[in-house]
């Protein structure tokens, strides 16, 4: 693993948020109010860390159907992967341990991380050997092969990412900013003094920090960021001004295969009769388009494995629907390959069967969600929207509500810690 260095759950998670932490005096808190750079050094992952609860974990032996459905029943969009420890060299060429608090001997290795752009990866595998072949797809068997299998399917699953507990969340943002979405954080590290990538941490535990996590820090702090969060997404340089979109009328499986060519995990879905016929199985440009609904990776984390291989060949609107349906039924959602079972396999992780990721909050789903801005949206704004609506991105429309961007919690991240930098410099030259 690449490591960077240089009362109740919620309750915990927010004191965090605000800085509030055992240990802190008045001091600390004076020195954070130095400027947007002094709040994001003097604050250190490991607040953030120490609010989330336990790593959701599958072993190495667990199928891909039920690592999809760990995710379905955790909530949550990656999972790590245990392994026995001396077997295996770890994503990145990684060797992350949990060891004993108390011995210190190592109980497990994290071999890497596994989310649902490595299983849309390996179901798209899937659909073009079928199509090779003239056959349908057999998603059964496709989804039997052990999880381990799959680590590295997707760009971000190359590497396993840690951050030592005294990362400022300035140094954690340029890592997420980058496009990492997620990484470890050892809540005590055995590394010290630790400024460059590292290949070997050992810890008793560890939590995973995400980029939904550090943007709700912002939010949290909207107070002492209001300079920065004043200012537009525009002006911020903060909008990708190019959108890829499918049509309505895209079969799921063919929505798979595009976004996982172009590494994406979500579209926005554009009215098929607009973009006109021959589009259905390829990435439309979505600029100037109207955008009815987004299809994400989400979507098919939420749709339990037994539904998912007759979806397969519906179009991504009726699929949609179907989702939809099933989700307003009020069946429970368990970790078992088969949907109508309501008991939780034996062979399911214990920790994916009961821990839960404060990644996806509340009953807010970025499946359900089509969030938008405007240019002129303020970063404030824009951070509200998709923390509140625990959105990964923003599709940004014109006036008449057609696509003109995509403002991404990557972008988000970006601009804050560019305008942070910006602002110390500023100071610096002014001292100078």
């Amino acid at each position: 693993m690449a490591q960077l260095r240089a009362p109740s759950d919620e309750q915990r998670q927010e004191l965090a948020l605000h800085g509030v932490v055992a240990g802190g005096n008045e001091s600390s808190n004076k020195k954070a109010r130095a400027g947007l750079c002094g709040v994001l050094r003097e604050r250190k992952v490991v607040e953030m860390a120490r609010a989330k609860r336990r790593l959701v974990e599958v072993p190495y032996t667990a199928t891909l159907a039920h690592t999809a459905n760990a995710l379905l029943a955790t909530r949550v969009s990656g999972v790590a992967v245990a392994a026995p420890p001396g077997h295996w060299i770890g994503a990145g060429g990684s060797m992350i341990l949990e060891s004993d608090l108390a011995t210190g001997a190592v109980r497990k290795h994290y071999i890497g991380m596994v989310n649902m752009l490595d299983i849309l990866a390996h179901i798209a595998d899937a659909s073009d050997d079928a199509e090779a072949d003239g056959e349908a797809v057999d998603l059964d068997r496709r989804m039997a092969v052990p999880v381990s299998s799959v680590i590295g399917h997707s760009l971000e699953g190359l590497t396993l990412w840690t951050l030592h507990p005294t990362t400022s969340v300035l140094d954690c943002m340029e890592t997420f900013s980058k496009g990492v979405h997620r990484s470890l954080v050892p809540l005590e590290s055995s590394a010290d003094n630790v400024v460059a990538v590292e290949l070997v941490e050992s810890a008793p535990g560890y939590r995973m920090l995400t980029q939904m996590d550090v943007v709700r820090f912002l939010r949290a702090h909207g107070a002492e960021l209001r300079g920065v969060l004043s200012r537009t997404v525009r002006e911020l340089g903060a909008v990708n001004d190019t959108v890829f979109a499918v049509a309505g009328g895209t079969k799921v499986i063919d929505a798979i295969r595009t976004m996982r060519a172009a590494s994406l995990t979500t579209v926005p879905v554009v009215d098929a009769a607009a973009v006109g016929s021959g589009t259905e199985t390829t990435l439309q440009y979505g600029n100037g388009q109207r955008a009815i609904e987004t299809f994400s990776a989400t979507d098919l984390r939420n749709c339990p494995v037994a539904r998912l291989q007759p979806w397969l060949g519906i179009s991504v609107t009726e699929f949609k629907g179907k989702l939809a349906e099933y989700r307003a039924s009020n069946r429970p959602v368990v970790p078992g390959a088969d949907a109508t079972d309501t008991s939780t396999p034996a062979d399911t992780p214990a920790a994916a069967a009961v821990a839960t990721d404060d990644e996806q909050s509340g009953q807010q789903q970025e499946s359900a969600a089509l969030v938008t801005c405007s240019p002129d949206s303020t970063l404030g704004e824009a951070i509200e929207a998709a923390a509140s609506r625990h959105v990964h991105r923003l599709w940004v429309v014109d006036e008449e509500g057609l696509l003109r961007g995509v403002v991404s919690l990557t972008d988000i991240l970006w601009a804050v810690r560019e305008a942070a930098l910006g602002e110390d410099r500023e100071l610096h030259s002014i001292v100078s």
